[in-house]
């Protein structure tokens, strides 16, 4: 979610106003994915083939997800300079999915050719977790442990006049650079990974699920305050990406940003890391104890708290362990994470193993070894960098139905599995899994492959941003007879 320091007074009325906007879109939002989640409603059209019909479009006016198109896998003749401020670097296994995705991006576009310069907070693992493609320039954390802007511009400003080129493009994953420093740069975009309007939905599921002798939290004006600080501000960074369908078109609707300033980029992630392979798959169960004759292995992979759904799901768990003892005897499941719900998951059971926290490589070697993966978050903002791992090694997924999870991801049955957020809904798609078995969770982890290696891959994700940046940056290129536009799509080179 996107934080700013300003603030505004906002009378009683106007809150209460845009709380009962904010609920009835909410539920309409809420029912529609509620029937679309069983149907092909929410399927995606077919990809777009502009080449047969000899057409061309402005991107910045596409108005679905760039992932779609087919960008040239070829680097471009024109080469970039690139600013990125993002508030912390990623920290081997324990980096957040803004961190992971700035990773994943950048390192992508420097492997393609462009020179990338990252504006971030000094940590004590930045010395032993650095990649020499890329140029780092480092601050100490403000006191509240964020990236100093005042320091990271200083930085900025000075590489960018006594180089001997200045960016071509600067980015800042959410709120990295500050909209007061950001709007006078119209080669800037912005990436949002979740934003204020989306943590009412959330805010409103964990109040649901709370307990009765749990206090309501008194957040649902604030969350109003700083959607509205939002409205205000955002619109004043020149280009945004959404990360989700959904949230593009809460950009477009609810914080009314033109249209040709909301880009759609889906996450991705390294698709040489994340894929099928049934061996390491099959090493892993070994390791981690699952014997061969377990008839389906399900699998949880983050944060072990309360807001990623944990005691969600370990209700189902134990309520499903009483009703059926097929279930319980028969499914292993693993959960790789850290956290205070992982003490209480060992006490389900010896079918429950809690493997703490993996390294990259372990992790695709833990989705290898699945059957379905699940994750029950109450989080219904942006896109959780664990689907998208999960089916790219060809594994069906599980997940809330939260509108970006359900427009971008899980867009029909044949891809997996979706849930209301209570417990009872929970446990009947966990039953659905079961009474489906290994084939049909087969069958559907080919399609969930399929989707997202047309999709959600790190290549996909990197060309679509190389061509937002080189469109932003001047948007053509010259050099002898060539000539791009490159806000025009499609061109020869792709």
């Amino acid at each position: 979610m996107a934080k700013d320091p300003t603030s505004s007074s906002i009378t009683f009325h106007h809150l209460c106003y845009l709380l009962f906007a904010v609920s009835a879109l909410s539920s309409i939002s809420f029912i529609y994915w509620s029937h679309c989640s069983t149907c092909s409603c929410g399927a995606d059209p077919s990809p777009i083939s502009l080449h047969q019909h000899n057409q061309s479009i402005n991107l910045l006016s596409f108005p679905s997800a760039w992932n779609h198109l087919s960008f040239s896998s070829t680097p471009p003749r024109k080469l970039l300079k690139i600013a990125l401020f993002v508030k912390r670097w990623p920290q081997r296994n324990l980096a957040g999915g803004l961190e992971r995705h700035a990773l994943t991006l950048h390192l992508a576009l420097a492997r393609r050719g462009h020179e990338v310069h990252v504006f971030t907070t000094t940590t004590s693992s930045n010395s032993t977790n650095l990649n020499t493609t890329l140029r780092f320039h480092f601050t100490p954390p403000s006191p509240g442990g964020y990236l100093n802007q005042a320091l990271a511009w200083q930085q900025f400003q000075t590489q960018n006049s006594t180089d001997n080129k200045p960016f071509d493009v600067v980015h800042t994953e959410s709120v990295g650079l500050f909209h007061g420093r950001a709007r006078n740069l119209s080669h800037l975009a912005v990436s949002w990974h979740g934003i204020a309007y989306e943590t009412i939905h959330s805010d409103i599921v964990q109040d649901l699920l709370r307990g009765p002798n749990e206090t309501r939290q008194s957040v649902l004006t604030e969350r109003l305050v700083k959607v509205i600080e939002e409205v205000k501000f955002f619109n004043r960074y020149s280009h945004h990406v959404a990360t989700s369908d959904h949230v593009g078109d809460v950009l477009k609707r609810i914080y009314m940003i033109p249209e040709d300033r909301v880009h759609i980029i889906v996450n991705g992630v390294d698709e040489t890391i994340y894929k099928p392979d049934s061996t390491r798959g099959k090493d892993f169960l070994r390791e981690a104890g699952v014997p061969e004759n377990a008839t389906l292995v399900i699998g949880m992979a983050g944060r072990l708290v309360k807001d990623k759904g944990h005691p969600l799901i370990f209700e189902a768990l134990k309520q499903i362990y009483v009703e059926d003892e097929n279930f319980k005897r028969d499914v292993f499941v693993l959960v790789a994470g850290d956290g205070p719900w992982g003490s209480r998951y060992r006490d389900l059971g010896p079918n429950l193993r809690v493997l703490g926290l993996l390294e990259q490589t372990q992790l695709a070697s833990f989705y290898n070894s699945l059957d379905v993966f699940i994750n029950p978050t109450l989080r219904a903002q942006g896109l959780d960098h664990t689907f998208i791992e999960a089916m790219l090694s060809g594994k069906p997924v599980m997940g809330t139905r939260f509108a970006s999870i359900t427009g971008s991801l899980i867009v029909g049955s044949d891809i997996g599995y979706t849930f209301l957020p209570t417990v009872g809904s929970l446990k009947e798609s966990l039953y659905m899994m079961f009474r489906d078995g290994r084939d049909v969770l087969g069958i559907k982890g080919k399609v969930a492959r399929n989707r997202a290696v047309q999709l959600f891959t790190a290549t996909k994700m990197a060309t679509a941003y190389e061509r937002l940046f080189l469109c932003i940056s001047t948007g053509t290129y010259e050099k002898n007879d060539d000539k791009y536009d490159y806000c025009k799509y499609p061109l020869p080179l792709d």
